[in-house]
């Protein structure tokens, strides 16, 4: 019995001809050997299983070669070639940056290199995986890489290069492999299949490249455990099945229950998944792939972007056509925030439900509206108020002159009437009376009919009759009055112990009308003790003045020169200090007693 070896060795590439998905760094390659243009350092970089230590030895193979092809590659034959693949070169060293990390390791390499090689024309150095290296292993090895012998070529080879200090970059050429297109990664894998005598159809080849995400090496391991799980023969089903990959027929039949609200049925067709063992987060993610597919093929400039088994593409460009870009808008959205939420659900199965159940009745949650730039999404608010900037205007029983309004010149007589606005009265206890402040009050519209609506019966009633029909008197202020009444909430202030006392003492009073008057404060602090205590001195002052259609203001002026002085209590300090200046012996007795008081 041979021994097995697996295919990523066994279909290892031998000349740059052979290596796949990497033309753009084998041509430069051959023409540098080929025109005897060889750096002496170089970095391949790139992701896992796409070639970059295969490419470093054919390489080094083919710069010893002793008969070189005109295309700059390597014979296979000679004595060079015979021993290097037999991995015998004495020419060829290869070292694991992530196990010979140290500055002793690197110390180690750079004694070897001072020797002359035996036989061939180069020595050559691959350090795999170069970014493990410390620091200071890096740095002992800069002059040697920036100045090697001309026999010595070092290829350093990453998959992160950002994690490589900028002085090593510095004195490399750098390659930059590019991940394996899904297209190449089949047609190698057929080619191998082939030569196998492996019956596989294109389905198959096609999901197992998808799965290996452009990584070679990986669509070879995931090629040899397939065959071995299937005896020899690949298809799409076992495929699937192996790699635990949902099939997108699936998909299908959730987007059909989807579009006819069907929410049994999706619940029916997600319950089957759930028992043949998908987890609902991988549900989850290849719904919104699924979506992001039919959103692409919508488009058919960018259906080439869509990267799916060729069986499915005429299906997934039918199916794009019958659903809205705006469901599958709002259907990745949904599917995003479930999947971000799916590892703190507590109920995973009831977590993807919901999900679900908002993708079932997806459409009717969107009313569409088209206006004349395409489809919009209808907003269910209230319409936004729009500011008004009249001024308010004080209810004195009296109606404004009529103002009529131009009927249109397509009504008729009989629909043209003539219409009045009227200003409503509105309740003192509601207006805000700041000078800066502008109100529109709600108008009223009534025809010439004489008739009074509701409103009017009441504003009327409120006009004429007081509490209980009984007869109330509106008094006209008086300043004397009114400065009576004001000191008498101040006497109630200072029996609560209020701080507003102060500002009400310092306001002064001004009578604008008979049922208006305003508040002067010296600034905002004064402003703001008056303000906190006007609803209590607006009911204290209907009461006091008698009259229910009082309203005030307050306004601040800096320099009033009207203003009542009032005398300010003294701090603990400035008392001290007054007493020390009529009494110099308490200060004295300060002094000598040495005493700190607390002011």
């Amino acid at each position: 019995m041979d021994k097995f070896i697996v295919s990523a060795r066994k279909y290892r590439p031998q000349t740059f001809d052979t290596v796949v998905g990497q033309s753009h760094i084998t041509t430069t390659l051959k023409n540098a050997i080929k025109h005897q243009q060889l750096a002496h350092a170089f970095l391949f970089c790139g992701p896992r299983g796409v070639g970059k230590t295969t490419c470093a030895r054919i390489l080094a193979k083919t710069i010893n070669c002793e008969n070189q092809t005109k295309d700059g590659e390597a014979c296979d034959k000679c004595q060079s070639c015979t021993s290097f693949n037999d991995g015998a070169s004495m020419n060829y060293f290869e070292l694991d940056g992530a196990s010979n990390n140290s500055v002793d390791n690197i110390r180690d390499l750079v004694d070897q290199i001072r020797f002359v090689p035996q036989t061939g024309k180069y020595k050559v150095y691959v350090i795999d995986e170069v970014h493990m290296l410390s620091s200071s292993a890096f740095n002992a090895f800069l002059k040697t890489l920036e100045e090697p012998p001309p026999y010595a070529i070092f290829i350093l080879a990453t998959t992160e290069k950002h994690k490589i200090l900028p002085t090593i970059l510095s004195r490399c050429q750098i390659f930059d492999f590019k991940r394996i297109t899904t297209n190449d990664t089949v047609h190698h894998l057929e080619e191998i299949c082939t030569k196998e005598e492996i019956k596989a159809d294109k389905a198959s080849l096609q999901v197992i490249a998808q799965k290996s995400e452009g990584c070679m090496r990986d669509a070879l391991s995931i090629l040899d455990k397939i065959v071995s799980f299937t005896n020899g023969e690949l298809n799409y089903a076992t495929t699937l099945e192996h790699l635990n990959i949902l099939d997108a027929d699936c998909y299908f039949k959730l987007l059909e229950c989807m579009q006819q609200q069907d929410l049994s049925g999706a619940m029916l067709q997600y319950d089957d998944i759930n028992r043949k063992g998908f987890e609902g987060d991988l549900v989850i993610n290849g719904f919104a792939e699924f979506m992001r597919n039919l959103l692409v093929c919508k488009d058919e400039k960018a259906a080439v972007l869509l990267d799916v088994v060729e069986s499915f593409k005429d299906r997934y460009i039918s199916t794009a056509k019958t659903v809205s870009p705006a469901i599958l808008v709002s259907g990745l959205n949904i599917l995003n925030e479930t999947e971000l939420n799916y590892k703190v659900a507590r109920n995973k199965r009831l977590h993807v439900e919901l999900a679900l159940i908002k993708l079932c009745y997806l459409q009717q949650a969107l009313q569409l509206t088209a206006d004349g730039s395409g489809v919009s999404k209808k907003k269910l608010v209230d319409a936004p108020i729009a500011f008004r900037a009249a001024p308010i205007k004080l209810y004195t029983g009296t109606q404004v002159p009529a103002t009529p309004i131009a009927p249109a010149k397509t009504q008729t007589k009989q629909s043209e009437a003539k219409l009045i606005i009227e200003t409503p009265s509105i309740k003192p206890s509601l207006v805000k009376e700041d000078s800066n402040a502008a109100y529109q009050p709600t108008q009223k519209i009534k025809t010439e009919t004489g008739k009074l609506s509701a409103l009017d019966k009441i504003r009327k009633q409120y006009q004429t009759n007081g509490n209980n029909g009984n007869a109330a008197i509106n008094q006209p202020l008086q300043i004397d009055e009114l400065e009576k009444a004001w000191d008498g909430y101040i006497q109630i202030l200072k029996d609560a112990k209020n701080p507003a006392v102060p500002s009400f003492q310092l306001a002064l009073l001004r009578l604008k009308d008979e049922n208006c008057f305003e508040v002067v404060t010296g600034n905002n602090i004064e402003k703001q003790f008056v303000e906190q205590e006007r609803n209590k001195l607006f009911a204290y002052l209907q009461e006091a003045l008698k009259n229910k259609l009082l309203q005030y203001n307050v306004t601040m002026e800096e320099k009033t020169d009207d203003r009542p002085l009032v005398e300010i209590p003294l701090s603990s300090k400035e008392q001290f200090l007054k007493m020390a200046e009529q009494y110099p012996l308490i200060k004295e007795m300060k002094d000598r007693l040495r005493l700190e008081l607390d002011y």
